[in-house]
């Protein structure tokens, strides 16, 4: 198991206060789950994402917590999207002998048979929800496309076989399909119109234009 990452205690919760927590590199988070009392923390940024990158995104890792070890896993985080900050993140404690929910990311690999013939891929879910102990969560579920022709899809039950997790969605649910090329129909009436004069549905120009030519 890594270096635990260290996490100190908040007891002041104005918004004073969470701007000066992170105008000093740090991110307010919250810690509940397995033996733990929700409590509110703050860790350092740079070593929280250093983390993060070492364990993937549903990995678990060592938090120091009061002088205890607990173990624990990011199930979600608020961000900002103009500085690309994180700005809260949720820790769940866990135990790791016991299964958890959470949910994983679908990541197409390969370049389907179907997309070169001219078919359009369709991802019907971008993640999906799994069970498994903490240690079994992927930080994504590779999905091979390359196979797929026209008109083909992949399922969830064709997902979940010999893999260390349940996927908490039926099993005809599709994940990815290919859909036939999209065709341009041009309507061709067979009458050419005069450009600039309407006629109505006899062919006669209309009375406004008759008018006018008077």
């Amino acid at each position: 198991m890594s270096t635990a990452l260290q996490a100190t205690e908040r007891t002041e919760f104005r918004n004073s206060t969470l701007t000066k927590i992170r105008k000093e590199g740090n991110i307010p988070a919250v810690v509940y789950g397995n033996k733990v009392s929700s409590t509110s923390v703050y860790v350092n940024g740079a070593d929280f994402l250093k983390k993060i990158r070492e364990v993937g995104r549903n990995g678990v890792f060592p938090l120091d917590l009061n002088g205890k070890q607990v173990n624990v896993i990011l199930t979600e985080y608020q961000a900002d999207p103009v500085k690309n900050e994180i700005l809260h993140a949720d820790l769940l404690a866990v135990d790791m002998s016991k299964e958890i929910t959470a949910d994983v990311r679908v990541n197409l690999v390969g370049e389907a048979a179907g997309v070169k013939d001219g078919g359009v891929m369709q991802l019907a879910l971008h993640e999906v929800s799994i069970t498994a102990t903490p240690a079994n969560i992927p930080s994504a579920i590779d999905v091979d496309v390359s196979h797929l022709q026209v008109g083909e899809t992949i399922t969830v039950g064709e997902l979940s076989a010999g893999k260390e997790f349940q996927i908490n969605h039926e099993a005809e649910q599709t994940i990815v399909s290919i859909l036939p090329p999209k065709v341009e129909v041009e309507i061709d009436t067979g009458e050419e119109q005069e450009e600039g004069i309407p006629k109505n549905e006899e062919g006669r120009e209309t009375e406004a234009s008759e008018e006018k030519s008077e």
